[in-house]
């Protein structure tokens, strides 16, 4: 079965260690090298042939609807996220477009001690990781791995009330034993649990472990409105709670190609000793969302019409997300249509020409790379500078067999924009919250293993 296969993809991390240090004496002085600790973590898509979600007899249209629906429902999300709009109340359903949690990139750690297996959804949307726990016999779904026992676990821990932990996780509440939890997501979905720490285990390229004690995480015995093979939420956010906070101030990912289902060098790298290169640009950390500084569009080098306050993030409400879980990329209007028009004009002589309203994302007739192989690159300029190039593979999805759609879409709700996984393809994309930046290297992912 499919679902077996992800296990070959256990999460691979390499030690290696951070500070220069100076032990001196009356006769020598003798200089100890060490670099930063760093955990690198194998990412399964959720269309990949190693993902418990891969289904063979799936078509394009499939994959696609899947893609647009999920994407919609998280761009409510993180809209409503933004604006400070409460998710863990009963009542989420409100104006929330209804789809499951994102599933488009899977990692597998291993918690508790003995190290029980665990495939979590990589999120930067939200911070507390979480994973579905004992007793939940009625009220969890059902995942591709047995769910966690804390019974058995030796190194489980509830976390106090007065624990930091404990106030910075969502919807934080005690009970006689401790902290508990609850988190929101779309269509109503409500997480429940208790706030614990535990021993994260991660395995090595050499095929041997590494442990990393006292990690605050979530343990829930109590899920509504969700499905799937998964066990929870590895939350990459900006609050403190984030496992990317608890093992250090940056992180970083590289997505290759996402509609090959046979690629296996996406990755995910934790710790001060992340691979962070390339030309950073400003990164605003608000409700634990990212943000970057928009300032335009160009189109084989040149520059769209587009007001430089269409990105702006006021106060309460706009601004440019950048996030793993939105498959595509949505522009407030004022940034869209200028985009829109310039395609359609380009594409103009393509047989048949755009389908659909003008005032939505063009589709045509074809095969990306047949139709489009001369199509100028796409640039998004970004502060001091920093800019990020969209080929034809990140501009535009194959819709159908024969049909094919713009894959930057307008945002409309609200002004709030988002750069999602189809722009980032082909980058190494790196986080600093200490510095607040975000760096960006277009490189093979492949090409930073080992």
């Amino acid at each position: 079965m499919a679902g077996l296969s992800f296990n070959l993809f256990l999460l691979s991390c390499f030690p290696t260690f951070a500070l220069l240090c100076f032990t001196t004496t009356a006769f020598t002085t003798t200089p100890t090298i060490t670099k930063p600790q760093r955990y690198v973590t194998k990412l399964i898509h959720h269309d990949s042939i190693h993902s418990p979600y891969y289904n063979p007899m799936a078509t394009i249209s499939d994959r696609a609807r899947h893609a647009i629906d999920s994407s919609r429902a998280r761009l409510a999300y993180l809209r409503a996220k933004a604006q400070g709009v409460s998710l863990a109340t009963d009542d989420v359903r409100a104006g929330v477009i209804a789809e499951t949690i994102s599933e488009w990139f899977l990692a597998n750690i291993s918690i508790g001690e003995p190290p029980s297996p665990q495939l979590l959804i990589m999120d930067t949307g939200s911070s507390l990781s979480w994973t579905q726990c004992q007793p939940c016999s009625n009220t969890c779904f059902p995942q591709a791995v047995p769910v966690f026992d804390p019974s058995k676990s030796s190194t489980f821990m509830r976390a106090p009330c007065s624990s930091a932990a404990c106030l910075a996780s969502p919807g934080n509440q005690c009970d006689i034993s401790g902290c508990t939890f609850k988190q929101g997501y779309a269509n109503g979905i409500i997480i429940t649990g208790l706030v614990a720490t535990e021993k994260l285990t991660f395995e090595t390229s050499d095929e041997g472990t590494i442990s990393v004690p006292n990690i605050d995480f979530g343990c829930s015995n109590k899920v509504s409105g969700i499905g799937g093979q998964s066990s929870g939420i590895l939350g990459l956010g900006g609050d403190q709670v984030s496992l990317a906070s608890q093992l250090g101030s940056k992180f970083s990912y590289c997505f290759g190609s996402i509609r090959d289902p046979q690629y296996s060098y996406n990755q995910l790298i934790f710790g001060d000793g992340a691979k962070v290169e390339g030309p950073s640009t400003p990164l605003e950390i608000l409700g634990g969302l990212y943000f970057l500084t928009l300032q335009g569009i160009s189109v084989a080098g040149n520059l769209l019409n587009i007001s430089s306050d269409v990105f702006k993030r006021t106060p309460s409400h706009g601004g440019v997300i950048i996030d793993s879980g939105t498959t595509f990329t949505f522009l407030t209007r004022g940034g869209f249509d200028p985009l829109n028009a310039e395609v359609r004009s380009l594409t103009s002589g393509l047989p048949g020409g755009a389908k659909g309203s003008t005032t939505s994302a063009p589709c045509y007739t074809g095969i990306i790379n047949r139709e489009l192989a001369w199509f100028p690159m796409v640039t998004f300029h970004f502060a001091n500078g920093v800019d990020l190039d969209l080929d034809v593979e990140s501009m535009f999805f194959q819709e159908s067999a024969n049909e094919f759609c713009m894959a930057v879409l307008p945002s409309d709700i609200d002004d709030v924009s988002i750069i999602g996984v189809l722009a980032q393809q082909g980058y190494n994309v790196a986080y600093d919250l200490r510095a607040r930046t975000l760096s960006l290297e277009r490189i093979g992912c492949e090409l930073l293993e080992g």
